[in-house]
Order: structure tokens, then sequence, then C-alpha cells
């Protein structure tokens, strides 16, 4: 059982990241809702990608918001960092 703080509940776009993470990645035993969104996404964090993930991730957020995330962008540590971090950046891109 995932324990979730009220202080990080998730705003309607990370809810909707949230699910296209837990589906596109085929997390079992993750609910959306239970994800962090300032958890770390890669190594240590809740979820513990890697990099194949990542790639994956990219394709889907890719397909599902219609912009492409480049693999040579200098800050992308910083986007992957959380699913609020990616979820910023995504609405940033839309905003375009």
């Amino acid at each position: 059982m995932t324990n979730v703080q009220e202080s990080k509940s998730l705003t309607p776009a990370e809810q909707e990241l949230a699910r296209l993470v837990v589906s596109s990645l085929n997390i079992e035993g993750v609910q959306a809702e239970s994800i962090d969104p300032e958890a770390a996404l890669f190594g240590e964090g809740d979820l513990g990608l890697d990099s194949i993930d990542a790639l994956e991730l990219a394709l889907a957020v890719s397909r599902h918001y219609g912009f492409q995330l480049r693999s040579d962008n200098p800050d992308n540590r910083q986007i992957f960092g959380s699913l609020r971090a990616l979820s910023a950046h995504i609405e940033q891109q839309r905003a375009r």
C-alpha cells in the first residue's frame, strides 16, 4: 500500500500524465493517483524507471501530446526529474 500525502496531490494535468506513464510502461501494482508528483521518476525513485523506460515514455508523450521530446536536449535530466517537472514541461510546450 502506497502512502499518498494530501499536500502532494496531483493536478489534473499531472493525473493525466501519471495515467499515461502507468499505462504506456505497463507498471503493475501502481495506481496513477498514488504517484508522488515530486518523487524521482528514475533510479531510486518511487517508480525506479530506467533508460529504456525513458525512451518509451518519450514516445508515449510524443504520441499523446503531439510534440517530440528530443534525446539531445541538455535539460532532459531536469525535464524527466519528476512527474511534476515533466508535466510542467509538457504544459510549456503545449502553450507554444
